[in-house]
């Protein structure tokens, strides 16, 4: 059944008069009993509401004149400017009511409007320094400009939904609500809609974290697993790679993350080792010459040399170790140095009559009291490339 339309009878009117009238008398008394407090609070409460206007006022044409979006000063200066003039009212009418003893119904009136007037702003100031300080870090990193700008959407969008959700959530408390079902509330609404979108969120905060960390960027050449691509462009959701084959690689963030990552581009040296293998007819006296013959080739490409030595007896070789490092990040300058380090020793270990040796095996024939026996292989001599004598 519906219930009927409220109406304004006679006999509500007749109690609805004596009720203003008390309240007027009971503002009367109490601007008449605090006049000079009154006068006092109200003269302060002006001079405060001017103060934080002309701050807001200041702060805004700081961030219009600021080239550095980026600076702590600039960030301050632009979270001040965010001072709604809701907030400056009721900070005035606060600094009244605090002094003028004001009556209850009107002073509870005051606290509520500034409770809800602070948590709002507070909320207000804490998005700005939150966006400001991410900002702040991206431009530091040199992120990319495009992933940045609609990963910001993002990260607005739920930042300004945490904040004014707690905001909320202070006002109620205040004015008297249980907000234990509410929080109850969002805490499984949070949940579900994490557990829905996990791999989303999993590929955007690994968007996050790959612009604001930069373990890499735009135009680096990276080596994951088995692969080596230049990086074309870091999304929200994937990262785009060009293989040095040519084809294009697509990967999402979070597995990209997982991986052990090499960034080729940001070397400040690429190390190249030789393991080279001679035979065991070497003589032990240009064995001993190896090492030094090996950092003369090295500094003679104006590379750096690092070390060089014997490292051990193979099944059909003696081995020796060379390494030496290529200042440079360019691959293509390192595998040049490679090339001319490679056959500048194969040169000089020919003019010195030091051969190789191939992974074969040599069968020697002896007689019953140990002396070799023919057929065996003649020992290699050196090859002499001397001028001939007039």
């Amino acid at each position: 059944m519906p219930l009927p339309d409220p109406k304004l009878t006679p006999d509500t009117t007749t109690e609805l008069v004596p009720r203003i009238q008390a309240y007027g008398q009971l503002i009367t008394d109490w601007v008449r009993n605090n006049l000079p407090e009154m006068l006092i609070a109200t003269a302060a409460a002006i001079i405060v509401f001017l103060v934080l206007s002309w701050l807001q006022r200041r702060a805004a044409r700081i961030v219009r004149k600021s080239e550095d979006h980026g600076a702590l000063a600039t960030i301050a200066a632009r979270t001040f400017a965010r001072t709604g003039i809701f907030f400056r009212i009721m900070v005035s009418a606060e600094l009244v009511n605090g002094y003028a003893n004001a009556p209850h119904p009107v002073a509870r009136t005051i606290d509520i409007l500034f409770t809800i007037a602070a948590a709002l702003q507070v909320a207000i100031w804490m998005r700005e320094i939150i966006l400001g300080m991410i900002e702040r870090r991206a431009g530091e990193s040199g992120g990319e400009h495009e992933t940045l700008a609609s990963a910001m959407v993002l990260i607005r969008l739920l930042v300004s939904f945490a904040l004014f959700a707690i905001a909320a959530i202070v006002i109620l408390a205040n004015l008297g609500v249980n907000v234990t079902g509410l929080i109850a509330g969002l805490g499984v609404g949070g949940i579900a809609i994490g557990l829905a979108a996990q791999g989303i969120f999993q590929d955007l905060f690994a968007a996050i974290s790959i612009i604001f960390d930069r373990p890499f960027k735009r135009g680096d050449t990276i080596s994951y697993d088995l692969s080596t691509a230049t990086v074309e462009r870091i999304g929200m959701k994937s990262t785009r790679l060009r293989a040095v084959t040519g084809e294009e690689k697509i990967i999402s963030n979070s597995k990209l993350l997982d991986k052990e990552i090499t960034n080729n581009t940001t070397t400040a040296f690429r190390r190249t080792t030789y393991r080279l293998s001679l035979i065991y007819q070497t003589p032990p006296e240009k064995a001993r010459r190896i090492p030094d013959m090996l950092r003369a080739i090295v500094e003679a490409e104006n590379e750096e040399f690092v070390r060089a030595g014997f490292v051990g007896f193979g099944p059909s070789s003696i081995d020796f170790e060379l390494v030496f490092d290529v200042r440079s990040d360019d691959f293509e300058e390192t595998f040049t140095a490679r090339h001319n380090v490679g056959l500048t020793i194969l040169e000089r270990f020919r003019d010195e009559g030091i051969l190789f040796a191939y992974p074969t095996q040599t069968t020697f024939t002896a007689a019953p009291d140990g002396s070799y026996v023919m057929p065996y292989a003649p020992l290699p001599q050196p090859v002499s490339h001397g001028r001939t004598k007039g």
